[in-house]
């Protein structure tokens, strides 16, 4: 962001400021909320929550080189003259987001969002990679994706970016309605209807409508892109009754779909699979797994919305570079094959992580290590024990379950595994010993889990051949 103070408070509604005497000629270079990754000539916003104030830091804001800061009005002012111009509002944080709707409109930028519950994050990658062939794009980094990341993501792009690539996420009902009208989309995505969130949301149904919030900032005759193999969807787009001002596009495996995926083929390093379109056209990925093909159909429908050629887009999607620990490839310190799929889980993604290591050949055996999937609610043991049912030696030769909601996976896994094929444990080094023990260098190990597991740990001591 370059703007004025007098463009900033235009733009989040401030009547007061402090400490300026010309309000046009000072510039504002970006925004922070973080006084220790402020950048001299940046504006502060200082955000409050339950155990911090970004208030009380003002002046070590001022000294890394803050240009100037917002300031809520209720909150004292600084006992002595800082020497910044504060900009008082009502609400820092519904300011920030002000200011970024502001920005947003001198962007020349076509905005692209997803969502969904699983693969958000992969399809973003995905996109991003296609477009880059032709334009300037900026996109959603880390988990910056709810509703002060994607601020400060849109804040962050340069004016000459032709294209917003944006992440959206969410817990609650609410919070991607909020998000989309924030960024007010060209495009929307959604690549599916998982169980995360079930603990706030209760109901599939409830998750599927919150996704579809995403709608309510796409702007006029923009285009929704999603996930056509989930019934919920279109159920509860056709109640939404957007009319002729949304254009639909439907992506997955099934034949009523826009872009549908063929002739899929995984192995290790990679996916291949014909897409059929507005024309037919092979596609190589350098991620495994049948689900993420279907990603990739999004990604092909932005493309070709935004004009590209079916080169343009498959030079993007083969040369893509994901974010870490989604189907990540990597080798144990012995050589094993080591797929890292420990970002996130539910029970959707873990049958698709499941599903690929059926079909990956050529291993003297394949593992699946599997923690917990957590935020699942009332049902979470049964889901976990689902996930046991699911598992076969068809699909893998061994299966570790970690902690003590995937020991409801184990009991269910453990009749169809023989003899220590099934395992569970409850101490991770414990289960780090295990495997540096038993894993052979022509193995293959899938290890996947929610975040708060943390079994990249178990990645790291594989690839070290050491816990230490």
């Amino acid at each position: 962001m370059q703007a004025t103070v007098r463009e900033v408070a235009g733009w989040c509604g401030a009547e007061e400021i402090t400490n300026v005497s010309d309000q046009d000629s000072l510039i504002l270079s970006g925004v922070s909320t973080d006084t220790r990754k402020i950048r001299p000539g940046q504006l502060f916003v200082p955000l409050s929550g339950d155990r911090f104030d970004g208030h009380d830091y003002i002046h070590t804001a001022r000294e890394a080189g803050a240009s100037a800061a917002l300031w809520g009005r209720r909150k004292p002012m600084p006992d002595a003259d800082i020497g910044i111009p504060l900009i008082i509002v009502d609400n820092t944080l519904e300011a920030l987001q002000a200011i970024t709707v502001g920005y947003l409109s001198q962007l020349q930028a076509k905005v692209v969002a997803i969502t969904g519950s699983n693969g958000k994050t992969t399809t973003k990658d995905l996109i991003s990679s296609v477009l880059e062939t032709r334009y300037r794009v900026h996109k959603t980094e880390g988990n910056y994706n709810n509703h002060i990341g994607l601020p400060l993501t849109i804040l962050s792009a340069a004016q000459e970016t032709e294209v917003l690539v944006l992440e959206m996420g969410m817990s609650g009902a609410g919070e991607i309605s909020l998000l989309s009208r924030i960024g007010q989309p060209d495009i929307a995505v959604i690549t599916n209807v998982g169980e995360s969130h079930l603990l706030q949301l209760g109901s599939r149904r409830n998750i599927a409508r919150a996704k579809l919030e995403i709608t309510d900032g796409l702007k006029p005759g923009g285009t929704l892109v999603y996930y056509g193999d989930e019934p919920l969807l279109s159920e509860e787009l056709a109640a939404r009754n957007l009319g002729k001002k949304v254009k639909i596009v439907t992506f997955g495996e099934n034949p009523e779909n826009d872009w549908i995926a063929r002739y899929i083929r995984v192995t290790a390093e990679g996916t291949q699979f014909t897409a059929l379109g507005d024309t037919d056209t092979n596609v190589e990925l350098p991620v495994p797994g049948r689900h993420n093909a279907v990603n990739a159909l999004a990604a092909i429908a932005v493309g070709r919305l935004l004009g590209l050629s079916f080169d343009e887009i498959g030079i993007g999607l083969k040369s893509a570079k994901l974010t870490g620990m989604r189907i990540e490839r990597s080798s144990a310190k012995n050589g094993a094959v080591i797929l890292n799929d420990a970002y996130n889980a539910s029970p959707t993604s873990v049958k698709a992580a499941i599903d690929l290591v059926a079909e990956l050949s050529g291993f003297r055996r394949k593992w699946v290590v599997l923690g917990d999937m957590l935020e699942l609610g009332p049902d979470e043991i049964a889901l976990h024990g689902a996930i046991g049912s699911y598992l076969s030696e068809s699909k893998t030769d061994n299966v570790i379950a970690f902690g003590p909601l995937s020991e409801q996976t184990y009991i269910e896994a453990k009749p169809r595994f023989p003899g220590d094929k099934a395992m569970h444990f409850r101490d991770k080094g414990a289960l780090m010993d295990y495997l540096l023990e038993h894993l052979d260098s022509e193995d293959l190990v899938l290890v996947k889990a929610s975040r708060g597991m943390r079994l990249e740990e178990i990645v790291t001591a594989l690839q070290k051949g050491a816990r230490r």
